[in-house]
């Protein structure tokens, strides 16, 4: 009966046997998207968020990594390396962005990344972790392992656009800010920590 239903995207997905080495991503915005979408937590369904109303466009895939959650793990680790008040984990899915040279016209797909490092997210006085990984076999991206290996130009827009795009002209900027750009080994043990904080959030 189970196989005649769709899985939901953040429950009933594996996040993958290699993990974190290799981990399964689920895209929810494109590089072309004009609306935010997000997946809806109770139907498993994209759901758009708002309309993109200004210049800001996602640079890679984005999604999140199945059966993660930014809890009290997540968190205590970030406070661990910051200065930053860090009240809580977003209590979101484990973020993630996918770079791959190709163009993937539609999101709702699943995909193998390999995550080579990450943003430590501070949104609001809540860790909000980006990961960022490359396209398993991308012909470009896919021999990258950390990193210090990719491109400057790629890892600034990254930073642009998660420092910017919940902004809103004439409302008082949010409090984000990136207090670290790490490697591949932290982004492996935010992974590992959030599947911790999942095990918990499920009980």
């Amino acid at each position: 009966m189970k196989q005649q239903f769709k899985a939901h995207p953040w429950h009933g997905i594996e996040i993958g046997s290699s993990a974190p080495d290799i981990v399964t991503a689920f895209i929810e915005i494109l590089p072309t998207d004009t609306m935010k979408y997000e997946i809806d937590k109770t139907s498993g369904y994209l759901k758009i968020d708002r309309p993109q109303k200004f210049s800001n466009t996602t640079p890679s895939l984005y999604g999140f990594i199945p059966q993660t959650y930014c809890g009290e793990s997540v968190a205590a680790f970030a406070r661990k390396h910051t200065s930053l008040e860090i009240i809580k984990g977003d209590e979101d899915p484990l973020d993630i962005c996918v770079l791959s040279e190709r163009q993937i016209y539609r999101s709702d797909i699943i995909l193998q990344a390999i995550p080579i490092g990450g943003l430590r997210l501070i949104d609001n006085k809540e860790a909000d972790d980006k990961i960022i990984a490359v396209l398993k076999e991308d012909a470009i991206f896919g021999n990258m392992t950390d990193i210090s290996q990719l491109p400057i130009d790629i890892l600034n827009r990254l930073r642009h656009y998660f420092l910017t795009y919940k902004n809103i002209p004439g409302e008082e900027p949010r409090q984000c800010y990136i207090s670290d750009v790490y490697g591949s080994e932290i982004a492996k043990e935010v992974i590992n920590l959030s599947r911790i904080d999942y095990a918990d959030y499920s009980k």
